[in-house]
């Protein structure tokens, strides 16, 4: 059967409990009964002051008798009719005080006759006194009728007296034994109170408070960090022996945890450690890449002012394009008015080997022009080869920087095919040029193959004034391929501060995880620390 603690307690408390009750009851009716024997005690002290205060009424109403009956004077009889006035109440206050015992019962009524005779006898006297005289009223006197009844009268004052005397004695008697069997019951019930909780008292230490103070000493144990204690199984049912089984396994559920705490604080530790190791690499290699873009970014701004001066220079070649477009047109005018007059041909024909041999210059010049415009192409494909790599190397980032690379890649590459048909027209240039030359010195060998050579020399002319049209085609084109070129350089720019910037912020980002991570490895250097000191 289980016992709960607090049965076991509620148990020790009722026995006490009821021990205090029981010598409660006994104690209040020994109390009562002290009372009662008190309360008889007092009564018969008032019996014996009523039988006193009647008696020295009696002896007031004789002394004012006296007085009147020997003087004459009336205010003697002051005395003697107050008096007689407390005579009757004494009487009936005396007899109810009595009315318990019949022998005192029997004692008052022979008072009351000898009251009744004395008190007639002296009415007798003061009315002999007042209307006869003192000597009729001392002969009354003197047949001691009235000391007869005052005699009798005291002697059974007296004996009321004895009775109550007797009784008095019997009552303090009583009241003393009453005294001391209280006071024997208080002392026993107080050591019978005191031995059982004395007993409840051992009995709740050595079966509750014992137990406890070896589960708090393992608790203090523990606190300290010692997990190496261990508890005695206990065999109880009640709340102890629950405490001291549940306290027994959350010692070994604490052991356990401890142990697993030791081993996930170790595998944070050298977690701790890679993660730092980790982010030290990656704190360099951004920095690293911070410089290559930084570097990258110098470079690009190169080929943006380098794309600027090929521009100027293609808008230059088509500035002279247009210039030798008219001299072209000039020339066409020239020829029809050579087949108009043959001999104008002749003046005119240095002015026109002149201008051919002036046009040849700036073929050349072209020539030269175009080769720069071929050359810068070459330096922005592997500049564009170049961005595309690294934005290969960026990742993510780098993909919008890849479509800015190819489109610079193909601006290279149309750039290269126009120089090279600007290169083929300054060629067929070039070429007429020369037969412009040779017309000229033949001109002036034979005039009548002047015509002849004149109109060739138009026809010539009109394929130059064609060449001519296209080159300046082809170097419009040059100059919007160099403006593309140009916006997309622009855009290879800003996508590579986008870059910096994203750069930037991760070498930043590396920063905070390396901090992040020295803070972790130290909290697992504390944890392990404050692990360390449990013992497991």
């Amino acid at each position: 059967m289980r016992i709960t603690v607090g049965t076991k307690i509620w148990g020790s408390l009722c026995m006490v409990l009821l021990v205090l009750l029981v010598v409660g009851g006994v104690s209040l009716r020994v109390t009562d009964r002290l009372t009662a024997d008190a309360a008889w005690r007092s009564h018969t002290y008032q019996v014996q002051g009523a039988i006193t205060e009647l008696l020295s009424i009696m002896q007031d109403v004789e002394t004012g008798q006296r007085g009147f009956l020997i003087t004459g004077d009336p205010k003697f009889l002051e005395p003697y009719e107050n008096a007689l006035g407390r005579l009757q109440p004494g009487v009936r206050s005396l007899r109810n005080l009595i009315a318990d015992n019949p022998d005192q019962v029997r004692n008052m009524d022979r008072a009351e006759e000898f009251i009744a005779v004395k008190t007639e006898s002296m009415r007798m006297n003061v009315d002999i006194r007042r209307n006869q005289g003192f000597q009729e009223s001392q002969a009354a006197v003197m047949t001691l009728r009235g000391q007869k009844a005052m005699d009798d009268f005291r002697g059974v004052i007296a004996q009321m007296h004895a009775v109550e005397d007797t009784l008095l004695r019997q009552r303090e008697a009583e009241l003393e034994d009453t005294t001391e069997m209280a006071r024997a019951s208080v002392i026993g019930g107080a050591l019978i109170a005191g031995l059982l909780v004395l007993a409840s008292g051992l009995y709740l230490s050595r079966n509750i408070a014992t137990p406890l103070q070896e589960i708090t000493r393992i608790a203090e144990r523990i606190g300290t960090g010692d997990l190496t204690v261990t508890l005695t199984p206990s065999s109880r049912t009640d709340e102890v022996g629950i405490l001291s089984d549940t306290f027994m396994r959350m010692t070994r559920s604490l052991r356990q945890l401890m142990q697993e705490l030791s081993e996930g604080i170790n595998v944070l530790g050298s977690a701790g450690s890679q993660i730092v190791s980790t982010t030290a690499q990656v704190a360099a290699s951004a920095a690293e890449t911070a410089t290559a873009l930084a570097e990258t970014s110098s470079t690009m701004e190169e080929v943006r002012k380098t794309s600027q001066l090929s521009t100027e220079k293609a808008r230059h070649v088509a500035d002279t394009a247009q210039a030798t477009a008219q001299i072209s047109a000039t020339g066409k005018r020239a020829v029809e008015q050579s087949i108009a007059g043959i001999n104008l041909v002749r003046d005119q024909i240095g002015a026109i080997a002149e201008a051919v041999i002036k046009l040849s210059e700036q073929s050349q010049a072209i020539g030269t022009i175009v080769a720069s415009v071929n050359d810068l192409a070459e330096q922005s494909n592997l500049l564009a080869v170049n961005a595309a790599i690294e934005a290969a190397r960026a990742g993510e980032q780098g993909k919008g920087f890849v479509v800015v690379a190819t489109e610079v890649k193909s601006l290279a590459e149309q750039s290269k095919e126009a120089t090279a048909q600007v290169r083929a027209i300054l060629t067929d240039i070039q070429k007429a040029t020369a037969t412009a030359v040779l017309a000229a010195e033949q001109g002036s060998k034979a005039v009548d193959a002047g015509v002849r050579q004149s109109l060739e020399a138009g026809q010539a002319i009109e394929n130059l004034a064609h060449n001519i049209a296209i080159a300046t085609q082809a170097s419009t084109q040059i100059v919007a391929s160099n403006q593309q070129q140009q916006v997309g350089i622009d855009q290879v720019a800003l996508a590579m501060d986008s870059i910096r910037q994203a750069s930037t912020q991760n070498t930043v980002a590396t920063k905070q995880a390396e901090t992040a991570a020295h803070n972790l490895n130290a909290l697992g250097h504390k944890l392990k620390s404050l692990v360390s000191q449990y013992r497991a």
